[in-house]
């Protein structure tokens, strides 16, 4: 068996996710034997400034973009990527083999002080780098000061306390993968924090055509994959930027798939939110109706970019 080369970045997270990835590929293709799984750290746009707004250096996909690269170059066989970090529209020569069993989807926050939604009072300090969690805060409380914060789970954590922070709102998927769940003060149901679309999801990427799909379709969860499908074509129908302040979760029960989402206006003063229930193998139409109600609903304000 020849080599396989799996690419991700160098995050603790990412190390985690491609770990998880490895022992999944290993454990459900009797021909693949650990010693046959090599692994490529590749450094990305989004890693290289870690200081910086998103906006700032070029919006969507900057957390996927080098590693997408070498994928076509043949420098690596399987991407591995946290799917919220990925753009909507794939490369025609790239595919998604698997998207993997879905872990927790939804936000926490990380805080000795916070211990429910109570707790988020006038003047509290909440260190972020998403415009969505900001303004879903402010809508629990518009006196929350956001401060922000980029980095690293491991780096965001350290600043907490050298940036006189009161805790920080990240995803839980990331914070349980890093067994850090000691250190969750409060989580957020959905109707109070709609997450990221793709929160919680590892998406695994190879050429098109290679013969490699045939081992990653292997781990593939199908629940998983059509909540995936729904949220991804909501957000392909949308538009929008990494600066689009939008949220939205599908989840599947009986066979009926429901897809909520959440976009706020350009001005983040008013936001729309709805929901629609189908059959989950309705998905795409299902996050297509969704995304074209919410512009409709939006109109002017909020612009497709």
């Amino acid at each position: 068996m020849t080599k396989i080369t799996i690419g991700a970045r160098g995050s603790k997270l990412s190390l985690a996710y491609v770990a998880k990835v490895k022992e999944l590929l290993v454990k459900n293709n009797n021909e693949l034997k650990e010693e046959n799984i090599d692994f490529k750290v590749i450094q990305t746009t989004g890693d290289l400034n870690p200081d910086k707004n998103i906006s700032e250096i070029g919006g969507k996909n900057l957390f996927c973009k080098e590693v997408e690269e070498s994928l076509l170059n043949k420098e690596i066989d399987i991407a591995v990527h946290s799917l919220k970090d990925m753009e909507a529209n794939e490369n025609d020569n790239l595919l998604i083999g698997a998207y993997v069993k879905r872990n927790d989807f939804r936000d926490v926050i990380v805080s000795e002080r916070i211990k429910n939604i109570s707790d988020l009072k006038d003047g509290i300090k909440i260190g972020s780098s998403s415009k969505r969690r900001e303004l879903q805060l402010k809508k629990i409380n518009n006196k929350i000061i956001i401060i922000n914060i980029r980095g690293n789970i491991d780096t965001r954590i350290n600043k907490i306390r050298e940036k006189k922070l009161d805790g920080l709102i990240l995803a839980a998927a990331g914070v349980k993968s890093l067994n850090l769940d000691k250190m969750i003060g409060f989580t957020f149901e959905s109707k109070n924090i709609l997450p990221a679309i793709g929160q919680g999801i590892i998406a695994v990427q190879c050429r098109k055509e290679d013969n490699i799909k045939n081992f990653i379709k292997k781990i593939n969860d199908n629940d998983t994959r059509l909540c995936a499908i729904a949220e991804r074509k909501l957000l392909q129908t949308i538009g929008g930027d990494c600066d689009t302040a939008i949220g939205g979760l599908a989840e599947i029960k009986n066979k009926n798939l429901k897809l909520k989402a959440q976009l706020f206006s350009d001005t983040g003063e008013e936001s729309f939110e709805h929901e629609l229930i189908g059959r989950e193998s309705d998905a795409s139409f299902i996050g297509k109706s969704v995304g074209e109600k919410l512009l409709n609903m939006a109109g002017d304000k909020f612009k497709k970019k």
